[in-house]
């Protein structure tokens, strides 16, 4: 598929990868809807990217949120040929820790924004798609973004790790599923990335995390991933796949 005069849904788009990516996609001539919850960064990121970029306010976990935004999409482009799962959250907390055991609702909503979340909007998309014209057998691409922790989780990411390990659990069924639709399935699975949750951090924490990388010796950069999904929309023949994009960071010795 061709990224331009594509049409795609860029969930947590107003920041981080989803910027990057947002930004990546129109300068390909594409055009693109930011989802996002942050009024002020998404409006602000749709002006910048000019008339090939809306941008709507949008709960990844309510259907009528994600059913408005698609409407909107087709209203203001016609189509939509993809679908990109960026909103993410995450936190840091111990099964049983001094202050009790992890409270349910905080592991409910780590896995209803990041894994119901991502399969709410993707389900939706794929109803829209599945009416495109189908160019050499395609109608559309769905990415979605795991991370190594749903193979690798540290201390305190149960939730966050289970959230992103169903995202890696249910790529190849749902690319099975919608096969015959001609719609493409694939994650992306990010290691460390310099995202806004990284600003502010001091230099020895950020030189420590960039130290667990085998090479190159850094953080990844959101362009990178931005990069990977453009090649993933792209190529046609990448379907059904969980691609890490770490820098080795699995390969260290222990």
């Amino acid at each position: 598929m061709n990224i331009e005069q594509s049409v795609s849904l860029i969930t947590g788009g107003a920041s981080g990868l989803g910027k990057a990516t947002a930004e990546a996609f129109v300068a390909a001539g594409g055009k693109v809807a930011i989802l996002d919850l942050n009024d002020e960064a998404g409006n602000a990121l749709a002006a910048e990217l000019g008339d090939n970029a809306i941008y709507c306010n949008v709960n990844v976990t309510d259907e009528d949120s994600v059913k408005a935004a698609i409407a909107k999409t087709m209203k203001a482009f016609g189509a939509i040929h993809a679908c990109l799962n960026f909103a993410g959250i995450g936190n840091a907390i111990k099964t049983y820790g001094k202050n009790g055991p992890f409270p349910l609702d905080q592991f409910n909503k780590i896995l209803q924004v990041n894994l119901v979340g991502s399969f709410n909007v993707l389900r939706l998309a794929a109803e829209q798609m599945a009416s495109n014209e189908p160019v050499d057998g395609e109608r559309g691409v769905i990415i979605n973004t795991a991370s190594v922790a749903a193979y690798e989780g540290q201390i305190g990411q149960a939730a966050y790790s289970a959230s992103k390990g169903g995202i890696v659990g249910m790529t190849l069924p749902i690319a099975r599923d919608l096969a015959s639709l001609g719609i493409r399935v694939n994650t992306i699975v990010p290691g460390l990335i310099h995202t806004p949750l990284f600003n502010g951090m001091p230099d020895d924490v950020i030189d420590a995390l960039s130290a667990q990388v085998l090479n190159p010796k850094r953080l990844g950069k959101p362009e990178e991933i931005a990069h990977l999904a453009k090649t993933i929309v792209e190529n046609g023949y990448i379907n059904g796949e969980c691609i890490r994009i770490d820098g080795g960071i699995r390969m260290q010795p222990r």
